[in-house]
């Protein structure tokens, strides 16, 4: 959807447009364009577009699809550490390649929080959080030192430091503005691009942003226009009221199941209709956060008075309510009875909703709380074995993550509440369950604390762990004593149950194979039954001290009570005491220079090996398959997150050099050596050249010798023959995290282009940002179906791929047209060039000669 345009850096914003005025001078309806309609149309009036502006105004008031292209540029780039510094050690790397290094220098505020890096090491105990703070520390110095003197040597860039919350969070409660404004003080509407994939959170705001690839946000950080194909803009009209006793987390469930069916892959979103107004705004934020996982560019509420209040309930001055509302009437932001006009619209109705979960596998298997152990028997099936400490079906990690509900009071509130029915009946979680809880902000724990259901938590398990992304990211630390070994002993299939978003096999744990999204409350509900195999609807949790069976509705909290405790616990200060950082992170040193000083013994910080110009892409002869993959590959599955195992290439690489604690694969991407050796590399990853007998392991066929080799040394092989390579793909190639390590990983492995049947929309962008040809199959087909098996010779001639669109792939005695998925002129422009990088570094160099 996005790409770096050829043209100059984009136009100097002109004084503050009149949407209203425009609107009517040019004819059209400005009440029936949707309100992110009427924020694209203020960012080409404020670049000085107006022609472009008027054609994107009248076909949205006419309910038309936008059909054109604009440069966008957003007010602020936000990333998280894990995506923030690869990103930053590729502008350290260009500037040691220019004459001129503080040329690289980012045109955008940029602000990193530091939440990905933090463990669940220690969990179930009270000095949980301080050890795994500690641990944090010890293991990420050189990052954070890396981190300090990019704040130092770049402009406009602020880090938040490590212990004040996740990404999102921090954003909704701390960064996001709702309207900018500018050194001269010409306001604008907030607009975000981020890093991280769940961007889309601070839609709940009326803050339009989305996420991208880290190369993408280098583009606009060096200033580059970005050209944005626009997408449909669908509405989703919500009639209703969420029922008494169904969670936010339950809404988004049930919405993330039928988006999905409905195919909003890659369009804006916009919610509208009734229902809007019966959801507070942190419920539209849970909901705005998974627009990743029905597959949507966006998820949009434009701006009201519940939001405004929300402004004011986390602190924010009445000085900058006012200037908020203000500027939204006047520009016509401030959502109304009005509907616009939609090309398309949803309904969706949320009385319909009761209490769910989703999983084993993907946040859109949706199912209900009596669907729980059938969910569990079609993944698993036959009887339950039994180990030591554990069986087949058994929950061994129960977490109450960061990122999708934690910035719910109303959620959390009634995860507390019926902690303290547990406690007040005498349950308590059995000793396999490994219990957490990571909250997305310290507000949180300010209010819990205050509230007393903090310490109802704690009695079952559930401390504070840490403030970052934890276990919904793989950070979820070992299991509990004796569970490990049984599971690899005997093959057990275990499960884990999170309040986040992601629950894509092996993602959480490489252990944990089932994996289920539910709201905090059920989290703790089935931490207390301690298994999948349980009815929550029919079934007692446990007995009580008196022997009688504990229900899960005996527990239900009353929609009554979490008002009651929202309006007497939660206050504005709670949202701005005490931001100050850790001593720990003040007491880190960092280096000073415009040029940051490489140390070529580092682990964890090295110079990409992917900056310098590539070879032109014109044709592929003779290339091979790396890996046949199948339907819903995740970037997951691509470049894993987690734990680095001792006997994988990476966990080889690391020991050769003396390393013991390897960290994670997260924390090292800023070293391309270990990314390229997890590439590929993740457990559940099920590579059919192998045939279809189950998980790979990170391993493949070598052709022509036919040995089975891990994914890294055959490419090694591959390349020192000098054999170009390609992956095979099915539906969905590349779902999930925006991350640009799963486009760089197989670029650093020789692969060129990419044969699928469909891409997701950042992944999509990746690949043409590392010089990645995505090419689409004939519509309708596999590539099995076009009788392929991933043994043959593949030809690939590009010479008119750019002009007809078109490619024509040899392969063996088969010969079929695949058409290039490049959506851009500028795309076109990256992905000859070699990728965004080597692109960046020519118009660099362009610039200097020019100057000279």
């Amino acid at each position: 959807m996005t790409s770096t345009a050829p043209a100059a850096p984009a136009a100097e914003p002109t004084a503050e447009p009149s949407l209203p005025g425009f609107a009517a001078e040019r004819g059209f309806d400005l009440g029936a364009v949707p309100y992110t309609g009427r924020i694209l149309i203020e960012s080409l009036l404020r670049g000085g577009d107006p022609a472009q502006a008027e054609v994107l105004g009248k076909r949205l008031a006419l309910g038309e699809e936008p059909g054109l292209e604009m440069p966008f540029r957003p007010a602020r780039i936000l990333v998280q550490d894990y995506t923030g510094i690869p990103l930053l050690v590729d502008l350290a790397a260009l500037r040691d390649r220019v004459a001129e290094p503080g040329r690289v220098n980012p045109a955008l505020p940029i602000d990193v929080v530091v939440d990905h890096s933090v463990q669940t090491d220690w969990a179930g105990r009270p000095d949980a959080l301080g050890l795994n703070e500690a641990l944090e520390m010890s293991r990420n110095q050189e990052r954070y030192s890396f981190l300090k003197w990019a704040e130092g040597a770049f402009d406009g860039l602020r880090v938040i430091p490590p212990g004040q919350g996740i990404v999102h969070q921090v954003n909704l409660e701390r960064l996001a503005t709702v309207v900018a404004q500018g050194p001269d003080g010409t306001a604008y509407p907030d607009t975000v691009l981020g890093t991280d994939s769940h961007t889309t959170m601070v839609g709940g705001l009326g803050v339009l942003g989305w996420g991208v690839g880290g190369l993408e946000a280098e583009a606009q950080m060096l200033g580059l226009a970005q050209s944005l194909t626009l997408p449909p803009i669908v509405g989703v009209r919500l009639t209703g009221a969420v029922s008494p006793g169904t969670s936010p987390v339950d809404v988004v469930l049930a919405l993330t199941r039928r988006l999905r069916a409905e195919n909003v892959r890659a369009v804006m979103l916009e919610f509208t209709g009734p229902g809007v107004a019966e959801l507070t705004a942190p419920d539209r934020c849970t909901i705005a956060n998974m627009a990743p996982e029905y597959g949507a560019m966006t998820a949009f509420f434009p701006v009201d008075e519940e939001t405004l209040d929300y402004l004011r309930r986390t602190g924010r001055t009445e000085a900058d309510v006012a200037r908020v509302r203000e500027y939204c009437v006047r520009q016509r932001l401030l959502r109304t009875d009005g509907a616009p006009a939609f090309g398309r619209t949803i309904d969706f109705d949320l009385g319909e909703v009761g209490p769910g979960l989703a999983g084993p596998s993907r946040p859109d298997q949706r199912i209900g709380l009596g669907e729980l152990p059938a969910s569990f028997a079609e993944l698993h099936g036959g009887e339950p074995r039994t180990g030591d400490v554990v069986s087949d079906g058994d929950l061994v990690i129960a977490a109450i993550t960061s990122c999708t509900s934690t910035s719910n009071p109303k959620a959390m509130l009634a995860a507390g509440l019926l902690a303290r029915r547990a406690v007040e009946r005498g349950l308590s979680v059995p000793a396999h369950v490994k219990t957490s809880l990571a909250p997305g902000s310290r507000a949180v724990t300010r209010y819990l604390a205050e509230s007393g259901l903090l310490g109802d938590l704690e009695q079952l398990g559930f401390h504070v762990v840490g403030y970052g992304c934890m276990t919904c990211n793989g950070g979820s630390g070992p299991l509990n004593p004796g569970v490990g070994e049984d599971v690899d002993r005997l093959g057990l299939t275990v499960a884990a149950v999170l309040s986040g978003n992601r629950n894509f096999e092996a993602r959480v744990h490489g252990q944990v194979r089932a994996g289920y999204l539910a709201s905090p409350a059920l989290v703790v509900a089935l931490a207390l039954v301690g298994t999948v195999r349980a009815d929550l609807e029919n079934e007692p949790l446990g007995t009580d001290t008196e022997g009688r069976p504990v229900h899960l509705r005996d527990l239900w909290p009353h929609h009554g009570e979490l008002r009651e405790l929202e309006d007497r616990f939660i206050a504005p200060e709670m949202f701005t005491h005490d931001q100050e950082p850790a001593p720990a992170w003040e007491a880190i040193g960092a280096p000073d220079g415009e040029v940051f000083a490489w140390d070529p013994q580092s682990t964890y910080i090295r110079p990409p090996a992917y900056a310098d110009p590539a070879p032109v892409l014109r044709s592929l002869s003779g290339a091979r398959a790396l890996v046949a993959l199948g339907d819903d590959i995740s970037t997951d599955h691509i470049s894993p997150v987690g734990a680095i195992p001792a006997d994988s290439p990476a966990g080889r690489y690391l020991l050769e050099r003396g390393v013991r604690d390897f960290n994670s694969y997260g924390s090292r991407r800023g070293n391309h050596e270990v990314m390229a050796r997890g590439t590929f590399s993740n457990p559940r990853l099920r590579n059919l050249l192998l045939g279809d007998d189950g998980d790979s392991g990170g391993r493949t066929l070598h052709l022509p010798s036919g040995e089975r080799l891990p994914v890294f040394d055959a490419a090694r092989r591959y390349a020192d023959s000098g054999t170009p390579l390609i992956v095979l793909a099915g539906r969905s190639y590349g779902m999930g995290s925006s991350r640009d390590w799963a486009a760089k990983g197989p670029w650093l492995l020789g692969v060129r282009a990419v044969l699928a049947e469909s891409y997701e929309r950042i992944h999509r962008t990746n690949l043409c940002a590392m010089g990645i040809l995505p090419l689409l199959l004939p519509a309708g087909q596999s590539w099995a179906g076009l009788g392929l098996t991933g043994h043959e010779e593949f030809d690939l001639d590009l010479d008119r791929a750019r002009e007809t669109g078109e490619v024509e792939v040899t392969a063996g005695e088969r010969t079929f047209t695949a058409r290039a998925d490049v959506q851009s002129g500028g795309e076109w422009d990256v992905l000859l060039a070699g990728g965004t990088l080597p692109y960046l570094l020519g118009r660099l160099r362009a610039q200097e000669t020019t100057s000279v």
